[in-house]
């Protein structure tokens, strides 16, 4: 009974996204006090449910979430819509209709990752996409269409977490990262934000007019005016050649000798080290002197981490387990 009753406040906040505890005590045939306990079961189980308090208020569920891709199996996603398609057809019940409907709209496909934005192609599906990350960039890209304002969570670098009203007006896409450039009704001015960091974000269905402003306004060099540059030198091999291309562009790049030259002006600091860490041994840091020396502390303690002793208790452990499934 309890899980039945949680499945249906799961399916009506799919359904309308927002409901209050009134109405779902109702439908449910419990009291208000046990609506907001289950309520609060469902979110410890993961699903971002809010309670916004106030007049517009209500138990709401982000227009953001979808259902999990293994919350059922292929089969179990087939046989769920057929029997609850045969259920509807003996009992026109509004609940069982729009369980129905949102099953039927669940995107299951491959593709879903896939945005399709004018004469771009986009596959903005992460490596770790269990938040659905392309149903909020999708999302998102709705509004800024549509000028609907968005009610968000948002949490930042330092794990503070913030509730926002945004106006959309641009979503950019820089260097591998998504961000949305949107008007801040509690900062009062425009804001970057990062989307992987938007925990849930839902439509509060009010539109607004947008606002002027100049391409130069746009924070493209990402506080980047305010860290030191760094006229970067590299020696490149061949097997790093592509990904050193993409990042400073093939214009920054010469053949000299036996490798490649690379040489741009590029921000310091432990983004340009994690960077270049990443391109491993196919590079070599010719200039200036103060980043190949980060590099070989911060190399130094990676192989830490691995040294031979450790790898050889890991070993000698491994060893061990093979040896406990070994039979006479």
């Amino acid at each position: 009974m309890k899980v039945q009753i949680m499945l249906r406040i799961l399916f009506r906040l799919l359904r309308t996204r927002k409901a209050n505890a009134a109405e779902l005590a109702r439908e449910t045939d419990v009291s208000e006090r046990s609506i907001y306990r289950y309520v609060e079961e469902l979110s410890i189980a993961g699903v971002p449910i809010d309670i916004i308090r106030g007049r517009k208020g209500g138990i709401c569920l982000p227009d953001t979430y979808r259902l999990p891709s293994n919350f059922f199996s292929k089969e179990e996603y087939a046989a769920a819509v057929n029997a609850l398609s045969a259920l509807y057809e003996q009992l026109p019940d509004e609940a069982v209709r729009g369980a129905l409907e949102k099953l039927t709209r669940q995107e299951k496909a491959d593709a879903h990752d896939l945005s399709l934005s004018g004469n771009i192609l986009v596959d903005s599906g992460t490596w770790g996409d269990a938040y659905g990350f392309s149903d909020t960039l999708k999302f998102l890209e709705s509004a800024t269409e549509a000028r609907a304002c968005v009610d968000m969570t948002y949490v930042d670098r330092e794990g503070t977490v913030s509730r926002r009203t945004v106006e959309p007006h641009l979503l950019i896409y820089k260097q591998n990262i998504w961000y949305l450039y949107a008007w801040c009704r509690k900062r009062e001015n425009f804001r970057l934000f990062r989307v992987g960091r938007i925990r849930g974000a839902r439509d509060t269905g009010e539109t607004f007019e947008r606002r002027h402003f100049e391409r130069a306004d746009l924070p493209l060099k990402f506080r980047f005016e305010d860290r030191e540059l760094v006229r970067l030198r590299l020696a490149v091999q061949k097997s790093a050649l592509p990904d050193v291309e993409e990042w400073l562009g093939m214009n920054s790049v010469r053949r000299g000798g036996d490798s490649f030259i690379a040489e741009a002006e590029v921000p310091g600091g432990e983004v340009l080290l994690s960077k270049l860490l990443g391109l491993g041994s196919g590079i070599r840091v010719l200039e200036p002197a103060s980043v190949a020396a980060g590099l070989r502390e911060r190399a130094a303690a990676v192989c830490g981490l691995y040294s031979a002793a450790k790898g050889g208790e890991t070993s000698s452990v491994a060893a061990k387990d093979d040896r406990s499934y070994q039979t006479d």
